[in-house]
This record gives C-alpha cells, sequence and structure tokens, in this order.
C-alpha cells in the first residue's frame, strides 16, 4: 500500500531531527499506543502555564500531524535564527511563554489508516473484519475505539447516542469503548493535562473549516474572544458539532475538568483522509491562526 502521509517511523525521524537542528525544542514520551507506539510530547520554552496542541487523534487525519509539524519546525526556525513567523517576532512573541505538540495521539489508527492490515498486526483480520477492508478511512484505535468518543465528558449521553445509531461495539469510528479513559491514548492526555499546567488546548482534526469552542452551554473565560480572533485570522467559522459529535473529546474534557479554553479546529475540506498534498496550502491558510493560538 502506498504510503500518503508520514507515517510512524516517519514522524519520529522528523521529531529527532528537529530536536537535533534546534535546541529551543525537546521532547519526552507521554504515553504509549495499544499497540506499543511512543505518543511523544515536543515542547518549546518555559512558562508558569502552556498552550497545548495536538493532532491526529483520529487515523485518517493524519494530516494534521504533518499540520502540527509544520508550525513547529516553522516556529523553532523563526526562534533559532531570530527571524518572524506570521508577521510576529518569534524570539519577542514567545518571551515567557511555552507551547507543547502531540504531533500524533493516535500512532496505530495512522499507522492502519496509511498501511492497512499488516499495522495492526496480531489484530489485524479483526480490523480488517470491523472495517471491510476500507483500512484508508479507520479513524479509531487499533482496538476500535474513537479517542474522541473516549473522555469522560458527557460520556454516557454520547454513549446512548452510539447504540441508538448501532454502534454497539468496537469499529472504524465513533465507537466511544465500553467505559470512559478507557484506552492508553486517552489516559495519556488526560495524565498529561492533569500534571502539567495548561492554559488551553487546541486539537487539530479534519474537515471543514470550522472551530469548535464550546461544550453544551458551557463557554470558558476568555473562549468567544479567542474564537473570534482565530476566525478572523483564517476564515473558519465558529460552529457547533452535531449530536454524535457532542461529548467524549478531548476540547470536550478539557472544558469540563479545568473550565479553561478548549478547541477543535476542523482544517481543511473535502473527505478524509485528505490527500497529504494539501498539507502545505492548509498550513499557509491557518499559520497566523496557529501562532496566535500558541500566544494567546
Amino acid at each position: 500500500m502506498e504510503c500518503d502521509g508520514y507515517d510512524y517511523l516517519m514522524t519520529k525521524r522528523m521529531i529527532n531531527n528537529l530536536c537535533q537542528k534546534y535546541p529551543c525544542v525537546r521532547q519526552y514520551p507521554i504515553g504509549r499506543s495499544c499497540g506499543g507506539r511512543e505518543i511523544t510530547a515536543l515542547q518549546i520554552g518555559k512558562a508558569s502555564e502552556y498552550a497545548f496542541f495536538c493532532a491526529a487523534v483520529h487515523g485518517s487525519e493524519h494530516i494534521t500531524t504533518a499540520i502540527l509539524l509544520m508550525f513547529l519546525e516553522e516556529l523553532s526556525h523563526a526562534i533559532y535564527t531570530d527571524g518572524e513567523i506570521a508577521g510576529f517576532s518569534a524570539q519577542r512573541a514567545m518571551f515567557g511563554r511555552g507551547v507543547i505538540f502531540v504531533p500524533r495521539v493516535n500512532p496505530d489508527g495512522c499507522e492502519i489508516s496509511l498501511h492497512g492490515r499488516v499495522a495492526a498486526g496480531a489484530l489485524g483480520a479483526t480490523v480488517a473484519r470491523l472495517c471491510d477492508n476500507d483500512f484508508t478511512h479507520w479513524q479509531a484505535n487499533l482496538r476500535g475505539v474513537d479517542i474522541n468518543h473516549n473522555f469522560a465528558a458527557g460520556w454516557q449521553e454520547l454513549h446512548k447516542r452510539e447504540r441508538e445509531a448501532g454502534i454497539i461495539g468496537p469499529a472504524p469510528t465513533r465507537f466511544g469503548g465500553y467505559r470512559p479513559e478507557s484506552e492508553p491514548e486517552t489516559q495519556a492526555l488526560v495524565e498529561f493535562c492533569r500534571t502539567r499546567p495548561i492554559r488551553h488546548v487546541v486539537a487539530l482534526h479534519t474537515q471543514g473549516e470550522v472551530i469548535y469552542w464550546t461544550y453544551g452551554k458551557k463557554k470558558p473565560p476568555r473562549s468567544e474572544k479567542m474564537v473570534e480572533i482565530l476566525a478572523t485570522s483564517s476564515g473558519y467559522l465558529p460552529d457547533t458539532p452535531s449530536a454524535l459529535a457532542t461529548g467524549g473529546g478531548f476540547k470536550d474534557w478539557f472544558i469540563e475538568e479545568f473550565s479553561r479554553p478548549g478547541f477543535t479546529i476542523e482544517m481543511g475540506h473535502g473527505k478524509n483522509p485528505l490527500p497529504f498534498s494539501a498539507a502545505a496550502e492548509i498550513y499557509e491558510r491557518t499559520r497566523e491562526m496557529l501562532m496566535l493560538a500558541a500566544i494567546m
């Protein structure tokens, strides 16, 4: 199967190269996936609070890893050379600030979407059956749990809606597991956010060119002003997710747990998985938005 994007080994190589090239970037593991693949965080700066970015929560949305690494590389280069990014002096903008990136939350799901059955190892036959051999559109983790339905925010209500929609067990998408926070990928993000001073979170997804910023009626302080700024910068529209996309998500959990801003940015247009060739164009349109999200 042709690999249209960054797979696990390529992503690791790019992360290692970035850390070797730019002293301002350091990496560390925050957990491992069901299949034992490392979930890596990268940090720029030291601060009392951090902006937190994550990508590739869904396997078929692996293009978001490339977009986030493009931003990380440009920001690192601008800091290293005392240059600018999106019109901002990087060193001045980042003075006293810190940003943490997790480029690939769901490495197993991305490998399945990119490489098919072989990426699932001993569970290859099960995964093939669940997706009817349509590996490309696989969103879940290795166990068939949708990570963005597995967080403890309205999970019971979401689980009921899943069952009403006929989703009663492991599936390529939208099965939230048998209990909240059951998956190691979910646990890695939850534990990390509970043990670090995170100011706000930004989760990159595809597609639709919209920004989700509320959880039910909850609108944490600063959220409305922030989403206005992000929307104006990118042309993306503030929006509210549909029923099966409400609750259970990382952004929802963060808002519920900490009453701090959380954003899900749906990047690009088309049908997932978006072609890897679209990454540069999507990044060019959103780079100012990402920079603003890092420093607000």
